[in-house]
């Protein structure tokens, strides 16, 4: 199983937008993707930062979804509220 983490940084005050736009729209498209598995979500309302970490069955699940251009989609959505650039790394998820 391989994990892709993607920081986000938003407007401290759109922190609940961002959630709600993870559940109501990222979450539905993620489920279509092949080979997703979980999705989660950590937020700091503070901070304005928001980690979402989604399980994917394969490595190669994960890079599929980047070259169809589902990830670009979903984080285009948060352009209006991000307060920086969003950064994704991807794991090896070992236990």
């Amino acid at each position: 199983m391989y994990a892709r983490v993607t920081t986000m940084h938003v407007q401290p005050n759109k922190v609940d937008e961002a959630v709600r736009m993870i559940e109501e729209t990222v979450l539905p498209a993620a489920k279509q993707q092949h080979g997703f598995n979980h999705l989660s979500l950590l937020a700091d309302s503070v901070e304005g930062k928001v980690l979402i970490l989604s399980l994917w069955e394969t490595e190669e699940d994960v890079l599929a979804s980047e070259r169809v251009g589902y990830f670009e989609e979903q984080i285009a959505k948060f352009g209006p509220i991000l307060a920086g650039l969003p950064v994704r790394e991807l794991y090896e998820v070992r236990r």
